[in-house]
């Protein structure tokens, strides 16, 4: 499976190992940094890239780092179409997937290790959306709804 990943300073150990470990299990990875420790970055720009490009279609998926994970959570929700979620057991890792089709992950660095992390997006990736279940595809679609309510073509909110 072709991903996209991205961290900041604080999750970039951790992304390099993910990384390593993903690409040895033969995935296409596409890193969108950071591509070093630097103190001074922060988190929003690299949960821009790695939202912006699963929703532009460079890979169906994305993997998220930084030290607890909320930071970038956060920030990648704000893309329309970006489902992300943070994950630190494999039970969230899969049913994220199956049911609300989660498109990317966020895992804390500071919170997680490396065995751990691998055992996450390995779960994310091997997980599909049950889209032949009525009840997942009717929330699905009310989250959709939401997102459609709150959100003008030009990005900027509508009143509610």
């Amino acid at each position: 499976m072709r991903l996209v990943i991205g961290s900041d300073h604080a999750g970039f150990p951790l992304k390099e190992e993910v990384q390593a470990h993903l690409t040895k299990a033969g995935h296409d990875i596409v890193d969108l940094g950071a591509y070093r420790v630097e103190p001074e970055d922060d988190y929003p720009d690299y949960a821009e890239k790695v939202a912006l490009a699963v929703k532009q279609n460079v890979a169906p998926r994305g993997i998220l780092i930084c030290g607890s994970g909320v930071g970038v959570c956060v920030a990648a929700n704000k893309i329309p179409g970006i489902r992300a979620g943070m994950c630190h057991d494999t039970y969230s890792a899969h049913q994220g997937v199956e049911h609300d089709d989660m498109n990317v992950i966020v895992l804390g660095a500071r919170i997680i290790g490396s065995s751990l992390a691998f055992e996450l997006v390995d779960a994310f990736i091997k997980a599909k959306f049950i889209a032949n279940e009525e009840r997942f595809v009717r929330r699905y679609k009310k989250v959709l709804a939401i997102e459609a309510k709150y959100q003008c073509g030009d990005g900027s909110k509508n009143p509610a």
